[in-house]
Formats: structure tokens, sequence, C-alpha cells
């Protein structure tokens, strides 16, 4: 890291003379990464909802086919309560429904923030390990124009 921060280092210094400097390498990378930790958490959330959906629909399938006066046990706040069929479906149906519009919401929210680590990435040309070589094949066109830029890009494992 030292060796190619002292090879490029009179560039910096006369690009930031007068202008204070951008975030270091180390900054960008953490940022990238918290970025990236956040995204992940969304999708893990998402999953886990899904499943709960799955089990819900499953529940729900399952007291269709039962009579309604049929008593059935339901856990609420930890407590496990004795209701009816008749009174647990609709609930169960409301709270599959919430859970759609959970997902959605945190959908939308993960799509953002795949275009915001997108839009960072770019910003500061974060690279990803094992990314460079398929994309030198894609972008050989392109290289003469933004050759510079690669030189000075962050390489994040």
């Amino acid at each position: 890291m030292a060796a190619s921060s002292s090879s490029t280092g009179s560039k910096p210094n006369s690009v930031s003379g007068g202008k204070p400097a951008g975030p270091s390498a180390e900054q960008v990378v953490s940022t990238f990464q918290r970025m990236r930790q956040e995204q992940r958490g969304m999708a893990s959330k998402a999953a886990e909802l899904e499943m709960d959906i799955n089990e819900h629909s499953l529940v729900i399938d399952t007291l269709r086919e039962v009579d309604a006066s049929r008593k059935c046990f339901r856990l609420v706040g930890g407590v496990l309560v004795e209701r009816t069929v008749k009174e647990v479906l609709p609930a169960l149906e409301n709270n599959k429904e919430q859970i759609s519009k959970i997902i959605e919401s945190i959908n939308t929210k993960m799509q953002s923030k795949g275009r915001e680590l997108t839009e960072y990435r770019e910003r500061y040309n974060i690279r990803l390990v094992g990314e460079g070589e398929g994309e030198t094949g894609a972008s050989a066109g392109d290289s003469e124009g933004g050759g510079s830029k690669s030189g000075a890009g962050v390489l994040v494992s």
C-alpha cells in the first residue's frame, strides 16, 4: 500500500495544493464495506420474512380445511393462547399481508442501496477482488479514455 502511494505521491500533492483532499482509501473502503453489510442485512431480513410468509401460507391452507369452531393454539407475544379457527384465520391472513408489505418495502430499500453502492463504486473506482479479470476483456475498447482512472482505484476484498 505504501509503495503505490509513494509512486503516485507527487500527483495528489499537486491536486490537493489548494483544495481539501477527499477521503482516504481506508475511509472509502470502510464506507463501502458498511454499505455492503447494510445491503446484506436487508437481504437477510427479506429472506427471513419470506420464510415467515411461507409458514403463514402453510398454516392458513391447513386451517381452511378444518371446522371453524375447532379450537387451535396461537403464540401471541410468547404466550400460547387457545382460540378457535374462526378467530385465528383472519388474524393470520392479516399478518401475512403485513409481512408482504414489509418485504416490498425492504426490497425497494435494497434496490436503492444497490444503486447507491454502484454510484459509490463508480465515484471512487472501487474494484472487487476477482472482478478485474472479467471486466478487462469486456471494457478493452473503453480503456483508452479511462486507463488513468483504473490505476488510481481502490481494491476491496
